[in-house]
């Protein structure tokens, strides 16, 4: 294996988008089924600790990382046919999530514009099952290739097979045991603009767009999580830390009774989402500080480095954040990032 792709007790500083101080034992930067065929050939492998990282940006590291830390860095993007109905892209699990929509964008085959600008990489996608304005990835999803890092099998998973949920999958529930190596996705056609969200929708109608193109929408997107989102190089961060609970009917009920102006999205299966973000701000966190992590002034949902902070500073003050919303509203924050 290349020596400059196997490395011994590497800092994973650069690799986390919160820049948190960490060590891998061993950090191995996966750039083809070759190399990982290679790893997990050699003696011991079944004994080791394991974990794998993509742009490391859904990703708090507590300290040290024993064991191997494999960097997924599988490239390769392509159109795999077209129909009538549809275009079928496929793109290596390294790929940046944002190049890779981008560049569907330029080749004509839209579809992906609402996920515009959000960090990582494209195999790490469908773990989060990422979505944002409107649009989740699952709504995209052809299929994906993995490998069983435990018998070496490689297996293709349809999306009857990857247990999507909101922010979850079977590849967070079953994490440490599979790596996806390049990931398939069916955009339709012809294609429909996707502007119920109401800040697209708000950005569109400012730039006077009444028909927008799908680079128009993506744009747009962009714009907006420029305006609310901080820079992870400039600024550590992992994006949105908490998920937007979802609560049943009879519990919103009662929570717009005592707060009428409190956002709530009604769910197919009855239930009602409700903004992480806006109860964080109510409970009095939008711009404050615990530490070295501050919440975001721009953005309640967003927790950020503000210099020298370590992954217990993250834990100290989203678990202060989730308390205070608990007292306050009766309603649990689950944090999205994965804790090391």
């Amino acid at each position: 294996m290349d020596a400059a792709l196997d490395l011994r007790a590497a800092a994973l500083t650069a690799f986390n988008s919160f820049g948190l101080p960490a060590h891998a034992a061993r950090l191995v930067r996966l750039r083809s089924l070759a190399q990982l065929r290679a790893l997990m050939a050699e003696d011991g492998w079944a004994r080791t600790p394991r974990l794998v990282i993509g742009g490391g940006s859904n990703l708090v590291l507590r300290g040290d990382v024993p064991g191997t830390v494999i960097k997924v860095e599988l490239a390769g993007r392509r159109l795999l046919g077209s129909t009538a109905d549809a275009w079928l892209v496929e793109a290596g699990a390294g790929e940046s999530w944002h190049d890779f929509v981008r560049w569907t964008l330029e080749q004509g085959w839209p579809g992906l514009e609402n996920l515009s600008l959000i960090p990582g990489t494209v195999g790490a996608a469908p773990i989060q099952n990422i979505g944002a304005y409107g649009l989740e990835l699952a709504e995209r999803f052809a299929a994906l290739d993995a490998v069983d890092l435990a018998t070496g099998g490689v297996r293709e998973f349809g999306p009857a097979d990857c247990g999507f949920g909101y922010r979850d999958s079977v590849f967070k529930r079953e994490a440490g045991r599979w790596l996806v190596t390049a990931v398939r996705f069916r955009l339709p056609r012809p294609w429909q603009a996707v502007t119920r969200y109401a800040d697209v929708a708000q950005a569109l109608a400012g730039a006077g767009i009444e028909t927008p193109s799908a680079l128009d929408i993506s744009d747009a997107v962009i714009a907006i999580r420029r305006g609310k989102l901080p820079d992870p190089a400039q600024l550590g961060n992992a994006g949105s830390f908490f998920k937007n609970p979802v609560v049943d009917r009879e519990r919103c009920a009662a929570l717009l009774a005592a707060h009428p102006t409190m956002p709530h999205y009604p769910q197919a299966d009855g239930r009602e989402k409700l903004a992480a973000g806006w109860l964080i701000e109510q409970a009095g966190w939008k711009g404050r500080a615990l530490g070295p992590v501050g919440c975001y002034a721009r953005q309640a949902l967003v927790l950020v480095n503000l210099g020298g902070a370590c992954g217990a500073d993250v834990e100290r003050i989203a678990q202060a954040i989730a308390a205070d919303v608990e007292q306050r509203f009766a309603v649990q924050l689950e944090p999205e990032p994965v804790f090391v």
